[in-house]
């Protein structure tokens, strides 16, 4: 072999060319080896991105489902626990305005409604003690103060002159007052303590003799039953009753248009201790028996018990039931009406 020439050719050289179709065909398997095993690496990749990337966002799903429970739980209010108060036994006092009122304002009385006016209106007087037991000089006691309760019973009972034994002989003057005090017994009027007026819707026993009398002329007529007791006393026109029949001689002097006295009716520390009046009426036709007019807490009339401006029987009242003659009826006596001595 000469230097410097050429390499044979490959038919020259059958080794070299099958040693380089080998090495061509050892890269194309490596290179095909390498380009699989690249692709498996990228699908690995791929893979795990995909599974990473599923469990963030089933991650960011839970994790947005807890927080949307969380704001609705914080969105809904809690209901504030209510104090279980114990209820109280007593009502609710209304209000009497719909206002607010300050707190410590003192509630006033409401008045109660005045009765519907009658006729002779006329201004009472201030009720003496007989009329009011425990109120000041200027006020006029309520029924709850007056020593007779209110009570109901028989009806009021009225006389025609035509039922009375003698009235057209009477004298005028005394026929005058007793017609006016007949005409107020038909007016329904009930035993109001401390009145003397029919347009309160009734009177006391003073206070119908004190309207009846000061109405038909008479002038300083006192208003309580005690001072018009004494009233009569000093005029001379009174006639003691120590009896307790009716058929006593102490009776000859009784004449219509007198008036009547007791004690004890009600405990009461007065002097002198009068505490009921009335005016005698006559006898009555039909039984022969006195009667009188006035107002009285339940003195009857034909047995049954009257309460207001009525006709009563007059008869004496029976023997004390205790020593303590304060609370026992006593009838006292009798006497004419200062100034009508002429009639």
């Amino acid at each position: 072999m000469k230097s410097g020439k050429g390499l044979p050719h490959s038919k020259t050289w059958p080794c070299f060319h099958t040693h380089t179709s080998r090495l061509r065909f050892g890269m194309r398997q490596r290179s095909a080896a390498l380009g699989g095993a690249v692709a498996l690496r990228f699908v690995g990749l791929l893979s795990a991105f995909a599974v990473i990337f599923g469990a963030i966002h089933h991650a960011n799903a839970a994790e947005q489902s807890l927080g949307t429970k969380i704001k609705k739980i914080l969105a809904s209010p809690t209901p504030v626990p209510r104090k279980h108060q114990k209820r109280s036994t007593k009502k609710p006092t209304p209000s009497p305005s719909p206002t607010n009122s300050p707190k410590h304002k003192k509630v006033l009385p409401t008045p109660s409604p005045s009765p519907t006016p009658r006729k002779h209106k006329k201004k009472s007087p201030t009720p003496s003690p007989e009329e009011k037991a425990s109120p000041g000089p200027t006020e006029t006691p309520s029924p709850s103060q007056s020593p007779h309760p209110q009570k109901k019973g028989a009806p009021n009972v009225t006389l025609s002159p035509d039922e009375i034994a003698g009235y057209d002989s009477y004298p005028p003057k005394v026929r005058q007052i007793l017609d006016a005090g007949l005409a107020l017994t038909k007016e329904n009027l009930g035993y109001t303590y401390g009145s003397a007026d029919p347009a309160n819707g009734g009177m006391d026993c003073s206070g119908f003799i004190y309207y009846l009398l000061t109405e038909n002329g008479f002038k300083d007529v006192p208003r309580d039953s005690s001072q018009q007791y004494v009233w009569v006393r000093k005029a001379g026109n009174f006639n003691a009753v120590l009896s307790r029949h009716e058929d006593s001689f102490e009776f000859d002097a009784l004449k219509p248009g007198d008036l009547l006295f007791w004690s004890g009716t009600y405990n009461i520390d007065r002097d002198p201790p009068i505490t009921h009046t009335m005016i005698y009426l006559g006898r009555e036709k039909r039984t022969k028996k006195r009667v009188m007019i006035g107002s009285s807490d339940g003195r009857t009339y034909d047995g049954k018990q009257r309460w207001g401006v009525s006709v009563f029987d007059f008869k004496m009242p029976p023997p004390p039931n205790s020593g303590d003659a304060k609370i026992s009826p006593v009838f006292v006596g009798y006497g004419r009406i200062p100034g009508l001595n002429g009639d």
